[in-house]
């Protein structure tokens, strides 16, 4: 029985837990609790060791990991210092495995951890033979990738044509920035003020899997729903109603 949620914080983001653990107290009966970073409570030694292990590698290639020397020195530097972080992808089910090897017995059997972390998870699909980025990786601790949110629901047509587009033109895509400035729609982006607002259907989605054993609703427009492209993302997370007749039963304020 999980008697209470502790949400850590990304200090590197522009996430503000404590505003999403006040929506949290409006919503689910357990104490909330807000934290420090994760990896500096319980990082220790190996775990720089544990990340290049997680590394993808490859887009199509299952196997992970590179735990040669200067790679592990850079997961180290990325650790004590995250703004030094990025641009890697990494296994979202070993991260978690690890993550949950350093929890105190007690506080992995009495508590829910989930952790904001400001590294881009990715999951393998079977179905297609590649890695595909996710937002949340649920279980103990329940993982919330940040660039995840602007980087793994897919972005409207209008985006990836115009990418084409450059591309055709001027032989490159462009940066990331220029086609979210030039691209009309609705669609998150990295720093974007609704984070914080987005995240809090997401930590919730953590708590209800635990609580209940159910992973999304099935229901578009819910802030339980596993949204996979950016419009389905900004219409359960960010518009009214908040919730699915279903679950405004149990998390309506």
């Amino acid at each position: 029985m999980v008697d209470r949620i502790v949400l850590y914080c990304a200090p590197t983001t522009v996430v503000d837990p404590e505003e999403i653990a006040t929506w949290l107290r409006e919503r689910v009966d357990h104490e909330i609790e807000v934290r420090d970073r994760f990896l500096d409570r319980y990082g220790d030694k190996a775990l720089p060791e544990a990340f290049a292990g997680a590394r993808v590698l490859d887009p199509y290639d299952r196997e992970t990991g590179n735990t040669m020397f200067g790679i592990v020195r850079y997961e180290e530097r990325a650790l004590d210092d995250p703004d030094r972080a990025g641009g890697v992808l990494y296994d979202g089910l070993a991260i978690r495995r690890a993550l949950n090897a350093r929890l105190p017995a007690r506080e992995a059997r009495e508590e829910l951890h989930v952790v904001l972390l400001d590294r881009a998870l990715g999951t393998w699909g079977d179905h297609d033979g590649r890695w595909h980025k996710r937002v949340n990786v649920l279980g103990q601790p329940a993982l919330l990738s940040v660039p995840g949110l602007f980087e793994a629901p897919a972005k409207p047509e209008e985006y990836y044509q115009a990418q084409q587009h450059h591309a055709v033109l001027s032989g490159g895509a462009p940066p990331r920035e220029v086609l979210e400035s030039e691209i009309e729609g609705d669609f998150l982006v990295d720093g974007d003020p609704r984070t914080t607002e987005a995240l809090k259907g997401y930590v919730l989605q953590a708590i209800h899997f635990w609580t209940s054993g159910e992973a999304f609703c099935e229901t578009e427009g819910c802030r339980l729903y596993n949204a996979h492209r950016q419009p389905e993302l900004i219409e359960a997370q960010l518009r009214d109603p908040e919730f699915c007749e279903v679950h405004a039963e149990s998390y309506e304020a």
